[in-house]
């Protein structure tokens, strides 16, 4: 510390502590930490000359070296504190220092000799504009993001830019990225492009390239029989040289910057879903500030150059899917129709499905945390449509020993049911919880005597299929029925007080004692 510095230090202490200003305000100001503010605040004037004068003659560790680092400053100006310490152990084996004291002496040093560190800048000149449809730049990024616990995770992105117009594509993954992948993306990308370009810019990534070789490059297996049958033309950007790319560079930078930081994550599917949201309303859809152009209206006409892709590649690995929600009647709203999904997946206002779509024009439901396939269908032409898998009726809640145990309550004798059951699942496991709801839908309104008569003829008889039991109970049934009808018709028998009874004839009147009893004769003879 120069003499000059300190008492100008220890002044613009004691101005600004007589100012009324506490102790945190002073150290902003001053850029200094705590523990020297409170050294200074504590000294007298007579104490602080005399600590300046014994730091000023304090020996430093490094001095036993300085004619070395001296020596080196002046012949390499632009050597670094890393490379010095190399130097000094190589030369001298132990040092009594660490490389941080290092660098903070030779600060010094370069101050005391005017030795600035030199540093020849990369010179750079303006690149004129690629044609339209010429190239692509690719390059991949990798951001942590907090989930919807707090939790922060790694998230891996992998970016496209039209080097014309500028128009991006970009598509995320929670795990690295692997060869099949990126193939899978390329394909994405070419299809949200509408077409190809005639080249391709990528860095020396390990997904495409197994070596340089001097020139003649090698690429990775995968990736060499991708671009034989795409046919573009592959420009690998020199070792640490990423300036050969520099829009991409940007690209990458500004989609983590821009859309994904300070994000919540929920799952990667609504993250993609968002970021080809946020390409079309900030990424293509505001002015480049380097074009002074919006990368969507550039883009309408570059596409018309682009070499279009006439047979996609049909690929087995996963693709970008979309989220939709499902309603309360278990259906999917999906562009137009509507698509049932299983009954009980339905679970709130916030139940959600993601959408795949096959190369065979079918859609593939799927759910979101488990990735099951609910639902497949093929896409109608028209729109309206409800499209129901009819298996998605069924109620598969519960498990089948609870549905087995259920339904031989409704028997006379449960256990003798359930080794019926039993029986059936044995022979058709894969059906048994079919079998059982025809069974529960064969004794509905049916009478307990036929239904355990049918389980005593299929047991009897070996028939283990719900069929059977089904045309059983509905024989038994109308038996059951024809008896009842029967003994409706049979005649009553009769005592034989009640036959006498019926063989008595009714006695015949007169009608002038009709008359008579109304009052009516009488009233005739008047007239």
């Amino acid at each position: 510390m120069k003499k000059e510095e300190g008492w100008l230090m220890y002044t613009e202490i004691n101005k600004f502590k007589n100012m009324g200003l506490n102790k945190s305000q002073i150290a902003r100001r001053l850029l200094i930490s705590r523990p020297t503010l409170n050294k200074y605040l504590n000294m007298s004037p007579e104490e602080f000359e005399s600590y300046v004068c014994e730091v000023r003659e304090r020996r430093k560790k490094a001095d036993s070296f300085k004619e070395d680092i001296v020596c080196w400053l002046k012949e390499f100006p632009e050597i670094s504190a890393s490379q010095m310490f190399d130097w000094l152990e190589e030369k001298f084996q132990v040092l009594p220092f660490k490389e941080g004291t290092l660098r903070r002496y030779i600060r010094t040093l370069r101050q005391e000799y005017n030795i600035p560190k030199t540093a020849t800048p990369r010179q750079y000149s303006a690149v004129d504009e690629i044609p339209m449809g010429k190239q692509i730049q690719v390059d991949f990024g990798t951001i942590k993001v907090p989930d919807a616990n707090g939790k922060y995770i790694r998230l891996y992105v992998m970016c496209f830019i039209l080097s014309h117009s500028r128009y991006k594509y970009c598509e995320w993954l929670d795990r690295p990225f692997t060869t099949d992948d990126t193939i899978r993306i390329h394909e994405n990308a070419f299809e949200y492009y509408g077409g190809i370009a005639e080249e391709i810019v990528y860095d020396q990534d390990h997904l495409f390239l197994v070596s340089e070789n001097y020139g003649d490059l090698i690429y990775t297996k995968a990736f060499s029989k991708y671009i034989k049958k795409r046919k573009y033309k592959v420009y690998m950007c020199r070792k640490a040289d990423p300036e050969s790319k520099g829009r991409i560079e940007k690209v990458v930078d500004y989609v983590k910057s821009n859309y994904a930081k300070h994000r919540t994550f929920y799952n990667i599917d609504k993250w993609n879903e968002g970021c080809l949201d946020w390409l079309e309303r900030r990424g293509n859809g505001k002015m480049h500030g380097t074009t002074r152009k919006i990368p969507a209206e550039v883009f309408i006409e570059e596409r018309k150059y682009l070499k279009p892709v006439l047979d996609k590649i049909k690929h087995n690995y996963p693709v970008l899917s979309v989220t939709y929600q499902v309603r309360k009647d278990n259906t999917v709203p999906i562009k137009g129709n509507r698509y049932s999904v299983p009954r009980g997946t339905y679970k709130g206002p916030h139940t959600y499905v993601k959408v795949n779509y096959t190369d065979d024009n079918e859609l593939v439901i799927i759910e979101l945390d488990t990735d099951k396939v609910l639902g497949r269908f093929r896409i109608p032409v028209d729109k309206g449509n409800l499209l129901k898998n009819n298996d998605h009726k069924r109620e598969k809640g519960g498990k089948i020993i609870d549905i087995i145990n259920k339904t031989a309550t409704k028997f006379s004798n449960p256990d003798t049911a359930k080794n019926f059951m039993e029986l059936i699942r044995k022979e058709k496991p894969r059906y048994i919880r079919d079998q059982i709801m025809l069974i529960q839908k064969a004794i509905e309104e049916t009478s307990l005597s036929s239904i355990d008569k049918a389980l005593e003829f299929c047991l009897k008889n070996k028939l283990y299929r719900a069929t059977d039991f089904q045309d059983a109970v509905s024989h038994y049934q109308k038996e059951n029925l024809i008896q009842i009808n029967n003994s409706c018709e049979k005649k009553i028998c009769l005592k034989e007080e009640d036959v006498e009874k019926i063989k008595i004839s009714p006695k015949i009147r007169d009608m002038s004692e009709y008359i008579s009893a109304l009052g009516g004769y009488n009233n005739a003879n008047d007239n």
